[in-house]
Order: structure tokens, then sequence, then C-alpha cells
């Protein structure tokens, strides 16, 4: 269950990570106004806050793990809102990236 909670936290994280970004960019680079920026703050902010959940009570380790599913999340973000085809070099990177997730966050600890 820990680890369930752990990923489903991570996804929460990058949703609105990257979706508070993806808002902030659309307000301002897509000229849509001050009501996108303003929900993409709001989005960043509640990121803040869901990392604080994480079973791991290791700030960094959370964090460098987090670094991981961002990538992930950004690249899969990039797909289904703007189109984006990423090439077999971004899929290597995020194969890498994910392990180095795997590795950092759930690895057997003594």
């Amino acid at each position: 269950m820990t680890l369930a909670r752990s990923l489903l936290l991570f996804v929460l994280a990058a949703v609105a990570e990257i979706g508070g970004a993806w808002l902030v960019w659309q307000g301002v680079r897509e000229s849509r106004g001050v009501l996108w920026v303003l929900g993409g703050v709001l989005a960043l902010g509640a990121y803040g806050f869901v990392a604080t959940f994480q079973p791991d009570a290791h700030f960094g380790r959370v964090l460098a793990a987090y670094g991981g599913i961002f990538v992930a999340g950004s690249l899969l973000w990039g797909v289904v809102m703007d189109g984006f085809r990423p090439d077999r070099w971004d899929l290597l990177g995020v194969a890498v990236c994910l392990l180095g997730v795997a590795v950092i966050m759930y690895a057997p600890r003594g």
C-alpha cells in the first residue's frame, strides 16, 4: 500500500506542477490571460504541498526521485496537450529517469 500511495502522490505532484507551469505558459506565451496564469500559480502552490505527504521522510530523496517523474510527466503532457511526438532518445531518457526513481525511492534499505 505504501508503494501505491507513493506513486499516486508522485502522479498528483506531476499533474499539479506540470499543469501549473503549462497554465502559466498558456497565459503568458499564448496570451490567454491572467486567469490562466492565476490558475497556474495555484496549481504550482498545490504541488508544493503534495510532496510533503510522501511516506519517505527525506526531502532530498523525495525531490530527487520526483525529478524523474517530472521528466516522464512533462513528455507525456506534451504528447497529450500539445501534440508533441517524442523520439527514441526522449524515450530512452525517460526510461533512464524512471529507473533512477525506482533506485532512489524504492530500493531496499537496511
